[in-house]
This record gives C-alpha cells, sequence and structure tokens, in this order.
C-alpha cells in the first residue's frame, strides 16, 4: 500500500512506532503490533504498528511516523512511502523456547540481544524475554553467552593502561554510596578505572543519580576516552552511549516490578565490566535482613558464578560479602548521598563513619588484587590516600574533566520542604529495615527529585529517646513530602526494643 507521510511529532526513545489509520488497517488486513516494512526510495525499515481510531489525529491515506522512522528513511511530512507485511523475527520464537522452560544456545541469545539493539522486538516481547530469564532462570553458560552478545552488540572502551580496575555493588542498601569514594581513591594511586553505571532499580540513587548532583555523567563515547586519559577515572551514565547497549534496555524493562533475576544482574554487571575491557573488578555483595542478597547461602551463589563466570571472560573479579542489614552513610537520595560522598573525600567531621569504613575496605581489596599493596596492607594504602587529602583531589579532577556542577558540599541544594520523623518511644535501635527506608524516599521523590531523600540521625545499636528524631525526610513537593510522612508514621523503618 501506498501513504503519504504524517510526522506526528513525537520521538519514542527507542522503538520504531508507525501508525496507521483504521480504515486503512482494515482494508489492508494490518492490526495493533503488526511489523511492517516502510520504505522510501532505496531506504527501507521495519516499524511496529499502532492503530489510530481518530481520523484526525491519522487521516485515511497516511502513515503516521515517530521522529526515529523519520530520521532513518531520511523523509518528512508529505513524501511518498511504501508500507508491507513483515514477517516476525525468529527471536521472537526464542523468546517463546525460554518460556517454556528451554536453554538457549548461544546463537539464539546473540539473535535477541542484536534484534533488542536495533529496535526489532516490541516493548512486549522484550518483558517476556525478561519474565522467562526471572522465572525459568538461567544457566550458567548461558549467562556467558549473554554477556558476551551484550558486549558484541555495542561499543567497547579499550584504556591504554594495561591494568584496568572497575567496582560494582549488586545493590539493595539505600545510602550504600561506596563507589564514589573508591573510585577517587584508586585513580590517586594511579590506577585507571573508568566506572559506568546505571540509573536507579532498587535504591531511592544510583551512583549515576548521584554524581549527576556533582557533575555531567552523560557524556559520549569520546569525551569519556579523553578524561580517562586526562584523569584516569569517571562516574558516568551507561545510558548515554552504546556500551551494552542492550543491558540499559532490559534494566528500564526490569525497573517498574524491580526484577532482578540473577542471571541477568550478573550479565549485566559484567557485560558493562567486559565493554571497557576491565581486568579486575570487585564486586559487593551486601547480606542481611532486608537487602536483596539475605542468606548466606545465595551469597556465596553469587560469589561462586561472578569469578567464576569473570574468569571465563578473561577478567580477575573478586567478589566480597558486606554487611547489608542497614543503610550506609546518613544521607539517602542523590544529593544527600553526593554530600555524604564529599563530606567523606574531605575527612569532614560530619562524614559518616560506616561510609569511611567500607570504602577503605574496598579500596584496600582493590589494591591487593592489582598488587599495589602485599597482601593485608590495602586498607593502610587507602586511607593513607584518603587521609592526605589525594583523594578528594582527584575527585575534583574527576568533577571538572566530566562537566562540574559542585564541589563543595555546602552548595549542594536539599529539597526545600522538610520534616523531622521522631522515634515513638525510648530503647535500642535493632533493626533498619532497608525496603521501607527505601520506600519513603522514593515516595518523597527521590531520584527523579535529586533534592529529595531522608536523612538518618540513627543507625543499628544507637540508643534513642522518645520524641527524638530518628531522620528527616526532604521533598521539593509538599504533596510528595505529606505522602512520604503518612507512610513513615505508618512505619517508619526502625525497629526500637527496650533494653
Amino acid at each position: 500500500m501506498i501513504f503519504k507521510v504524517q510526522d506526528v511529532d513525537i520521538s519514542t526513545g527507542g522503538p520504531l512506532i508507525a501508525i496507521m489509520n483504521h480504515k486503512d488497517a482494515l482494508e489492508g488486513d494490518f492490526h495493533y503490533e503488526d511489523r511492517i516494512r516502510v520504505t522510501h526510495k532505496k531506504k527501507s525499515t521495519i516499524a511496529i504498528l499502532d492503530i489510530s481510531e481518530s481520523d484526525k489525529q491519522v487521516p485515511s491515506g497516511r502513515i503516521g511516523l515517530m521522529e526515529e522512522v523519520l530520521r532513518i528513511l531520511e523523509v518528512r511530512h508529505g513524501s511518498i512511502v511504501k508500507v508491507e507485511s513483515e514477517k516476525t523475527p525468529q527471536s521472537v520464537h526464542y523468546i517463546r523456547e525460554k518460556l517454556d522452560g528451554k536453554e538457549l544456545g548461544k546463537e539464539k541469545i546473540e539473535e535477541i540481544i542484536k534484534d533488542i539493539v536495533n529496535n526489532s522486538l516490541t516493548p512486549v516481547e522484550m518483558t517476556y524475554f525478561v519474565a522467562g530469564c526471572y522465572h525459568k532462570g538461567l544457566s550458567r553458560q548461558e549467562i556467558v553467552n549473554l554477556t558476551k552478545s551484550i558486549v558484541h552488540n555495542g561499543d567497547t572502551f579499550k584504556p591504554k593502561s594495561k591494568i584496568v580496575v572497575d567496582k560494582h555493588c549488586v545493590g539493595g542498601v539505600p545510602g550504600n554510596r561506596t563507589t564514589m569514594v573508591v573510585v577517587p581513591l584508586v585513580a590517586a594511586a594511579g590506577l585507571t578505572i573508568p566506572k559506568t553505571s546505571s540509573r536507579s532499580i532498587t535504591s531511592p540513587a544510583g551512583t549515576a543519580d548521584s554524581m549527576e548532583v556533582l557533575a555531567e555523567v552523560s557524556l559520549p563515547i569520546e569525551k569519556l576516552k579523553r578524561i580517562i586519559g586526562k584523569v584516569h577515572a569517571c562516574m558516568i551514565w551507561g545510558g548515554a552511549f552504546s556500551l551494552a547497549a542492550a543491558d540499559d534496555k532490559l534494566i528500564r524493562l526490569r525497573h517498574p516490578l524491580s526484577l532482578d533475576p540473577i542471571g541477568m544482574v550478573l550479565a549485566s554487571v559484567l557485560a558493562k565490566k567486559k565493554a571497557v575491557n576491565a581486568t579486575h573488578v570487585l564486586v559487593d555483595i551486601p547480606l542481611g535482613k532486608g537487602a536483596k542478597i539475605q542468606t548466606r547461602l545465595e551469597a556465596l551463589k553469587f560469589k561462586h558464578l561472578f569469578e567464576g563466570i569473570g574468569k571465563e571472560l578473561g577478567m580477575k573479579v573478586k567478589a566480597i560479602i558486606t554487611d547489608g542489614s542497614q543503610p550506609i552513610g546518613n544521607g539517602i537520595g542523590p544529593a544527600l548521598e553526593a554530600r555524604d560522598v564529599l563530606w567523606a573525600l574531605q575527612n569532614n567531621v560530619r562524614a559518616p563513619q560506616d561510609l569511611i569504613k567500607k570504602s577503605l575496605l574496598a579500596a584496600g581489596e582493590i589494591f591487593e588484587m592489582v598488587g599495589k599493596s602485599e597482601k593485608g596492607e590495602g586498607r593502610k594504602l587507602a586511607a593513607q590516600l584518603l587521609y592526605s587529602g589525594e583523594g578528594y583531589n582527584k575527585m575534583v579532577q574527576i568533577i571538572k574533566a566530566q562537566g562540574p556542577k559542585v564541589t563543595d558540599p555546602s552548595k549542594i541544594i536539599l529539597g526545600k520542604h522538610r520534616l523531622h520523623i521522631r522515634a515513638t518511644k525510648s530503647g535500642t535501635i535493632r533493626h533498619i529495615d532497608n525496603k521501607t527506608i527505601s520506600r519513603i524516599a522514593w515516595s518523597a521523590g527521590a531520584p527523579v527529585d535529586k533534592t529529595a531523600g531522608l536523612y538518618l540521625y540513627k543507625h543499628k545499636g544507637n540508643r534513642v529517646k522518645t520524641g527524638e528524631a530518628l531522620y528527616t525526610i526532604y521533598s521539593d513537593s509538599r504533596e510528595k513530602l505529606r505522602f512520604a510522612a503518612s507512610l513513615a508514621n505508618k512505619n517508619s523503618g526502625f525497629v526500637i526494643r527496650f533494653p
């Protein structure tokens, strides 16, 4: 069928979408979410079909094209295009196999990932792939093949250094911004550490969300190369370019239900490390009640898989199991966490000591892994770099290289609306529930509202009196603050026992 192009002036940010009038769809036997091939002169692409019931939006005889399709075909409003039916990609049949519980071979996984990167699958089809991996699980070989396919179908970056370090936390613990302390310490020791991070999935802030308070994180790969050449480190959002591009799309699909299937978590982490040609990777696995990993057996399984699969991919991976039974640091939310990080690097008296302790542990492990220090001496080198101010100086260099916003913690803007949540009885804090604390911070607006979140005054084991402040909720929205406060008043996330 021949149509005139209707420029609908909408961008999807990914999927290639075309809109057809319901009368034309009926005449041509086209259906919602059919694949169609749209051709203009010698250029052609496949798009997913939407049906318009409104003659006003897309009149009969016209085909509405989203911005992505217009760019590919190099057409404009009124251009003439040819529309034909297109068969379903073979990868959809492989996704169905995964849903049936079958193990997918290398070629089938490669086909799925290639189609994800090329926007050949609908969000529904990609969601079914995530669901299949979540429900049926992934074998060790499937994880290896998935990791390799994600790397193969994205850009890669190879620093000039022989040793390239990376670090990752499995997550689930709010406020755990050790990466933002570790990266400048490692770089201050002369090592190369290109840290690409994701946006938040299950916490009120990810590394990229918090770093964005201090500096630009959406950078082109050419600028990344210049930064690494100059300061040997970065902390940027991986979704800004095509490093492990398929993974960022899968993360967005996992986000609504906070789905973290173990195989996809492993592939997601290791693909990003392999894409920057990391030689040595430290993985932090927080363990504890309320954390993502709640049993030691599960933590050991993660540790074994990370180290074993990392070796198969040519990387030396060391996984450490850490305390994830309560939030790390005091700030929960992008701006509040960024402030904690700068305080820690400046050796400020307001710096949370648990954040410093864990950061020194992680940096020390890295120094011992790469032979920068003798076994058992890594933490000492990390502490020297922190307390001498070299770590903070390196952080300032990183911020300035990426595009500076703030280097002074006193200038970080926090939510203008604030409310204290107070203890309803006296006693000792026996537990702080990570999920509840995260939920309250989300409700206040984090991480979309970077100024929103919580600031904790108490941690597990501390004594507290009736009426004493446990934490302050911050938000730029009065309505969101009220909603967060209503949740906190029903369940503060703190378990207090007497004595």
